[in-house]
């Protein structure tokens, strides 16, 4: 699908962890920019099957083949060092088709500062999109420093965050916590940091009646995310292990959604604890199936640790599974808490006996499966939503650019449609009756309804 692009400001968003449209945040940033009449082009390494050039709702994107998966510090520097440069070079390509005047990188990692150093030249403005915290993904993942080499790459990965920040016009922090890390960490006064949420657009993610309905009595969990060492995923594995091999719930599945590093380990996990019939692991997942799979779902599961990143990050998959009024059990983590509120059971980081108390909970209590799936649904809507994020990220660019065109900085939404893209029918969220039906039933209603 393509569409014509505005005559405002040109904007290039460089991304290296993910490939776009998939990577969601910066997918919705660059609908509002396009919405409010700026040209966007983006940078990113590409997915499987991906095309090199790309233009879909005129966002004109620029893709590059990924490093292979790195191994120790070498292979980072590698990989880091090679995304660096083929992201360079296709700047360059970039301003040849069309010169930019605002250059946005998202992290990780932190080592585009000296690209936009390098842009500054020719009068291009950097705004800095803070994603993550790579000293506390260290830490996370590695423990405290004590070998001389590991306090160099510690101090090192310091210095790179604060070259970030202080080569950056503005910065674009996910939370609070990470803009006050921004500021104290970054030397940025408060006034320089905005905060954008990652929020979904509440009004086209909303619960559709799904495609591939299960068994009645069966209940399904579901995992959506990145599968990486600091995600937790083998957490879920152990729950679900404890509930079907320990506490006899043998109608219990897990859907897990996602890839990452740790795939394959968690695949072979699963067999060695005898999971095979209970546990599916789809890979990478489009729109179309996550919204399927979270509207069958009964139970959302958030695995994350509690650790120094994890602790102060917002997980999506929290306010994904609130946007398919979803219940869900987390570990208890501070920005989960600000994201959750009270539609969300919290158990105490790394108790399989208590993530698996929670969920038992709700599998026997169909009435507090609703209850929080309400309160889920409700607080994404009102407090959560992408539309007033979206206005907060556009007026960031509108301040450094002088350029402002009036108008919603979100799409034509989808509030009042009776079926989604797919043709799937949404359930009605106005009609308290019918949306309570499908809160207790979920996927198991379209099944009977259909009869």
């Amino acid at each position: 699908m393509t569409r014509a692009q505005g005559t405002g400001p040109h904007v290039l968003i460089i991304v290296e962890n993910l490939p776009v449209p998939l990577d969601r945040r910066v997918w919705s940033e660059c609908r509002a920019l396009i919405a409010r009449g700026y040209r966007v082009s983006v940078i990113c390494p590409k997915g499987p099957g991906d095309p090199a050039r790309q233009l879909i709702d005129g966002v004109r994107i620029y893709k590059y083949a990924p490093a292979p998966e790195a191994e120790g510090l070498l292979g980072f520097a590698w990989e880091f060092a090679y995304s660096w440069m083929r992201t360079a070079w296709l700047s360059l390509r970039v301003w040849r088709d069309r010169p930019f005047d605002l250059l946005q990188a998202c992290n990780p990692p932190d080592t585009y500062w000296l690209l936009a150093r390098l842009w500054r030249i020719r009068g291009v403005k950097f705004v800095f999109d803070h994603h993550d915290l790579n000293p506390e993904l260290f830490v996370s993942r590695f423990g405290v420093p004590r070998g001389i080499l590991k306090r160099l790459e510690l101090r090192g990965l310091l210095w790179l965050e604060r070259r970030t920040f202080r080569a950056a016009h503005r910065v674009i922090s996910t939370n609070e916590s990470y803009k006050a890390i921004a500021v104290r960490r970054g030397g940025r006064r408060p006034d320089e940091v905005t905060v954008v949420r990652s929020g979904p657009d509440t009004r086209a993610m909303r619960p559709v009646y799904p495609e591939h309905p299960r068994p009645v009595d069966e209940i399904d969990l579901v995992y959506l995310g990145i599968m990486g060492p600091q995600d937790g995923v083998d957490q879920v594995l152990l729950v679900v292990d404890e509930l079907v091999h320990r506490r006899g719930r043998r109608n219990v599945t897990a859907t897990l959604m996602g890839f990452g590093d740790c795939l394959r380990s968690l695949q072979a996990q699963a067999a060695a604890l005898g999971l095979g019939d209970h546990v599916t692991f789809t890979g990478r997942v489009d729109r179309a199936e996550i919204a399927d799979r979270l509207s069958a779902a009964d139970i959302g599961l958030c695995p994350d640790l509690r650790t120094p990143l994890n602790n102060l990050s917002t997980m999506n998959k929290t306010m994904e599974y609130m946007a398919y009024a979803l219940p869900s059990v987390a570990f208890d983590l501070t920005e989960t808490r600000v994201s959750g509120g009270d539609a969300v059971l919290y158990v105490p980081s790394g108790s399989i006996t208590a993530f698996a108390d929670a969920v038992e909970r709700l599998i026997d209590d169909p009435g507090l499966r609703a209850e929080l799936g309400r309160r889920a649904r409700s607080r994404v809507a009102t407090v959560l939503d992408w539309r007033p994020q979206a206005e907060a990220y556009v007026s960031v660019y509108d301040g450094l650019s002088g350029f402002s065109r009036p108008g919603p900085a979100v799409p034509p939404d989808t509030a009042h449609a009776e079926r989604d893209p797919e043709g799937r029918r949404y359930v009605d969220l106005d009609d308290a009756a019918e949306f309570d039906r499908f809160l207790i039933e979920r996927g198991a209603r379209v099944e009977r309804s259909r009869r």
